[in-house]
């Protein structure tokens, strides 16, 4: 599951900002132009897909098992945007790979290069990816999985709220924790649902009803979910799949309950890209084509607790009793978020989250 930051509007020469999330680098050794072998594979990502009992350790020690080869990851603070700004200084972007990508990042990465960070997708098993989940119009990023995002409540304390109208009513007050869109990939995905139910003309004046209504706004995914779990307010936002990683003995399903506001969740498709200046772009490939066989599209799902991209994978098991899907999937085109998304978040960051 995704819980890295989402930052926007880094010019694509200056210094990157980094907010929110802190972890340092996993399994980050030689780069491929300072390694020795040709036939090791750099995987730029997020800290939470790698490590111990993640789909990336998986994917490296099974990749890996078949192949003369080593995968070895790193996971840069400022995420995609380390990338923008070597690309447009003209160094050496020093990865093969790009796992973790969603819309808007790849709405910025186009917007502020003048040359194509990522080479055009030429990977076996792409053609057997959902077709509502592929947002990029040039066919560069293949989606591996998607999340939706939802609310998750304490039904002891509150009722599901059903509407983003309901969440202004007194009943809701001081009841709603967020996450800050500047900085978070689910806190942006809500910022986007909201837009994309109220328009672009109206989502502020809701944004100004909620904060009215005291919703709290936290700096990401973890800080948000801490504060829920400490009783600070009796829903989150949060993403459908949260049963999935928190059911079990002992664990009081009370709070765990999903709202699906207006029968809808947002949908987050994460998609993987091959840097057009690869040392290695044919191992690349190769890596992108595994992610996408049935193995490692259960192994995904269950790992990073998110649904399978590809046609007709059911993880079963506990994924397949607690996975919860909206009635409605909604989410915005790559069309609909270029010349737009970057103009979004700042007038909701000036208005609502510096308040």
């Amino acid at each position: 599951m995704k819980r890295r930051t989402f930052l926007s509007g880094v010019g694509a020469t200056g210094a990157i900002a980094l907010a929110g999330c802190s972890a340092e680098p996993v399994n980050q050794t030689t780069t491929p132009s300072e390694s020795e072998s040709d036939n090791t594979l750099t995987v730029a990502t997020y800290s939470s897909f790698t490590g111990e009992d993640t789909a990336g350790n998986w994917l490296k020690s099974n990749f890996e098992a078949d192949r003369d080869a080593t995968v070895e990851f790193t996971t840069p603070e400022s995420g995609i945007n380390q990338f923008i700004q070597r690309k447009s200084e003209g160094a050496p972007v020093e990865a093969d790979v790009f796992v973790g990508l969603n819309t808007g990042e790849l709405v910025r990465a186009d917007e502020q290069l003048d040359q194509q960070l990522f080479a055009t997708a030429d990977v076996e098993g792409a053609d057997s990816v959902k077709s509502e989940l592929n947002f990029d119009p040039d066919g560069r990023v293949v989606p591996y999985d998607t999340g939706y995002i939802s609310l998750v409540y304490d039904e002891g304390e509150v009722e599901n709220p059903g509407t983003f109208d309901a969440l202004l009513e007194p009943a809701y007050e001081d009841g709603l924790i967020a996450q800050n869109a500047q900085q978070s990939d689910p806190g942006r995905a809500f910022l986007l649902w909201t837009i994309h139910e109220k328009g672009p003309d109206s989502y502020l004046e809701y944004w100004r009803d909620l904060s009215d209504n005291g919703v709290q706004i936290l700096s990401d995914w973890e800080p948000a979910y801490n504060a829920y779990t400490n009783e600070e307010a009796p829903m989150v936002v949060s993403y459908s799949t949260d049963q999935v990683y928190y059911h079990g003995e002992g664990v009081d399903m009370s709070r765990h309950q999903v709202g699906f506001l207006n029968d809808q969740g947002y949908a987050n498709p994460e998609g993987m890209a091959q840097f057009a200046d690869a040392d290695n772009p044919e191992l690349a490939r190769e890596f992108m084509s595994f992610m996408l066989t049935e193995e490692a599209q259960k192994e995904i799902a269950v790992n990073n607790v998110q649904f399978p991209a590809v046609e007709g994978v059911e993880p079963g098991g506990d994924f397949g009793e607690y996975a919860l899907e909206p009635p409605e999937p909604v989410t915005f085109s790559y069309d609909k978020l270029a010349g737009n998304v970057d103009g979004w978040i700042e007038d909701w960051g000036r208005e609502i989250a510096s308040n």
